[in-house]
């Protein structure tokens, strides 16, 4: 039994520490991997490149099962149907290859984006490569990119993942109207609340 412990508290140190040794995409670097090819859930290939509009581009790490996506799920369409209004292109990119054989199929991300009426592309990060070049832990957790293709915000939409009713600050809503608007983003980064990105081991 104490050799067991002992096993399952190293696997759980070396999660912690892999988890802990990803670091975040510094503010105002370029997007990473925008030529490579992703598989939406329509079937086609598609690279971030292609999808950044006049104003940049909004980049989400989601899934179909998160409690807190499910929770923030309403929020996620409403901040992607405002970016799009506003010329930033949207994307959604489910990193959870530790569960892709299962709630996180393609098949699965392919009914999600039916039952929510998705009106931008869910697409595949195969082993999770543009979580890991980001520096993405949550789901959700969103990055904002200007027409350069510059990180000018990365966190959560709001300041109450946990409740939309007592949201204070609109975080990803305000970078937008300031980046639409040529002013400073106010504030560039806040923190994600939500499940870890389930990499494969």
């Amino acid at each position: 039994m104490k050799k067991l412990l002992t096993g399952v508290t190293a696997i759980a140190a070396l999660t912690l520490l892999s988890f802990n040794s990803i670091e975040p995409l510094p503010m105002g670097s370029t997007l990473p991997k925008a030529d490579k090819k992703l598989k939406d859930v329509s079937g086609k290939e598609i690279t971030l490149q292609e999808l950044k509009q006049q104003n940049g581009l909004l980049v989400i790490f989601s899934c179909n099962t998160c409690p807190y996506v499910v929770k923030n799920q309403q929020r996620a369409k409403d901040i992607s149907a405002y970016a799009i209004k506003n010329n930033i292109g949207v994307v959604v990119l489910n990193s959870n290859e530790a569960y892709r054989g299962n709630q996180d199929s393609y098949e699965a991300m392919k009914a999600y984006s039916d039952e929510q009426e998705y009106n931008w592309k869910y697409a595949v990060d195969t082993d999770s490569e543009l979580a890991d070049a980001m520096g993405a832990t949550r789901t959700p957790e969103t990055f904002l990119f200007d027409k350069s293709l510059k990180l000018v915000y990365h966190g959560a939409i709001d300041n109450n993942p946990s409740d939309a009713d007592n949201v204070t600050r609109k975080h990803l809503q305000l970078a937008i109207d300031e980046l639409t608007t040529g002013k400073e983003i106010s504030q560039k980064e806040s923190k994600s609340v939500g499940c870890g990105i389930k990499r494969k081991s």
